[in-house]
């Protein structure tokens, strides 16, 4: 704290607090809508495609929909930033989350794949900015705040996981879905006191993407595809886990609740990874570890599916790792923050693109094979390539060296 905080009269300083503490409030509540919106859709879609008529593939189009919004937008959203400000870019993607939970709750199935498509360009916006944010308000806190509003996505995922089939039996699948909307409500209400504001990114936020050096960089292909994978692997889980565990004869309460607790486990890695990485000279043990925890987790829904409980954790955490690996990686392996600009919109945009192909193919393999078993063995197999990928990404080295 400096000497000049110290001078600040008491009103000052107040101001100062509250004002930092309104900041923190809607960086949680702003976390919280950018994994539940998306990832409570999957444990109604048995309930969806029946009413509709969906097929397989249909139906993991839905699931595909948000993460090519997310390959698209992400390298945009820096752009939207800059024009707009930080917080009034944040803001509209709070309103393009709140507009997309309308509209995929109405009854005409064009609505339902817009509606998605549009919450998951809101997110790609959050996912984006949010970090900027941090870094610019809470530069001496990152870790302990990224920490934080990761286990708020995992929560907020989590519980509307849990609910939505409970709701959808009582209130019918439009209505379950509408009831997201209080995620974003109350986010933009809090929000909104930011819109003063008009803050540019910081540096290194992921721009436009241009080609350049990294792009044909060994080392950034590495890093694109651990966390490209990493992702593939975490979103078919998304899509189809609550479908695979009542094939394996759970209930589909019991389902949606696994597939909460699934997501909730993404957000225990957020609160230890950081100390651990700090004490190590490279990141090749964590990287081999964490994939092997979800080939271990895929292995096990396949040939134990009554052990699901423990399956799911065990894929949680090894997913939400390399999550948070890949994007570690971004700044370790870059040598300024203009590499790290790079790097980022290389990664999240081919990352996203395969994370977008995965349930689509898993979906048609379903639906060919009539069951689970090539399609989980095939993510088994990614993992385990994604572990081959950790032994080089996880050197010590950067860029251009």
């Amino acid at each position: 704290m400096n000497t000049r905080f110290l001078q600040q009269p008491p009103t000052a300083m107040y101001r100062r607090s509250v004002t930092q503490a309104s900041i923190l409030i809607g960086i949680l509540l702003i976390a919280a809508n950018l994994r539940a919106p998306f990832t409570g859709l999957p444990p109604l879609l048995g309930l969806i495609s029946a009413d509709l008529g969906l097929g397989t593939t249909a139906a993991s189009t839905l699931t595909t929909l948000p993460l090519l919004a997310f390959a698209l937008v992400s390298p945009l959203s820096a752009m939207f930033a800059r024009e707009y400000g930080l917080e009034r870019a944040l803001f509209g993607a709070l309103c393009a989350i709140t507009a997309g939970i309308l509209l995929r709750s109405a009854s005409a199935v064009w609505c339902l794949y817009a509606g998605t498509g549009l919450i998951g360009a809101g997110i790609a916006v959050g996912n984006v900015l949010l970090p900027s944010l941090v870094k610019r308000d809470f530069p001496h806190n990152i870790a302990a705040l990224t920490g934080a509003y990761a286990l708020a996505m995992g929560v907020a995922a989590a519980l509307c996981s849990a609910v939505a089939v409970p709701l959808a039996q009582a209130w019918g699948w439009q209505r379950a879905l509408a009831t997201f909307i209080v995620l974003p409500s109350v986010a933009i209400a809090v929000w909104s006191i930011q819109l003063g504001a008009r803050s540019k990114p910081a540096a290194g936020t992921a721009a436009a993407l241009h080609g350049g050096k990294v792009w044909h960089s060994a080392l950034a292909w590495q890093v694109t595809l651990f966390l490209g994978l990493n992702s593939t692997i975490y979103y078919v889980a998304i899509a189809y886990l609550p479908a695979i565990l009542v094939d394996a004869g759970l209930s589909p309460e019991r389902a949606g609740t696994l597939h909460g607790v699934l997501q909730l486990a993404t957000a225990i890695p957020g609160l230890i990874i950081g100390p651990i990485l700090r004490h190590l000279r490279d990141q090749r043990v964590p990287a081999v570890t964490v994939t092997i925890l979800s080939a271990i987790a895929l292995l096990g829904l396949l040939v134990a599916p009554q052990w699901a409980l423990v399956w799911s954790i065990l894929f949680g955490v090894g997913t939400g790792a390399g999550i948070i690996l890949g994007l570690t990686f971004i700044g370790l392996r870059s040598g300024n923050a203009s590499q790290a600009g790079a790097l980022s919109g290389m990664s999240q945009c081919i990352g996203y693109l395969l994370a977008a192909t995965g349930p689509l193919v898993i979906g048609a393999l379903h639906e060919a094979l009539g069951g689970w078993q090539v399609p989980i063995g095939i993510c088994i197999g990614l993992s385990l390539l994604t572990a081959v990928i950790g032994l080089l990404v996880g050197r010590n080295r950067q860029l251009g060296t």
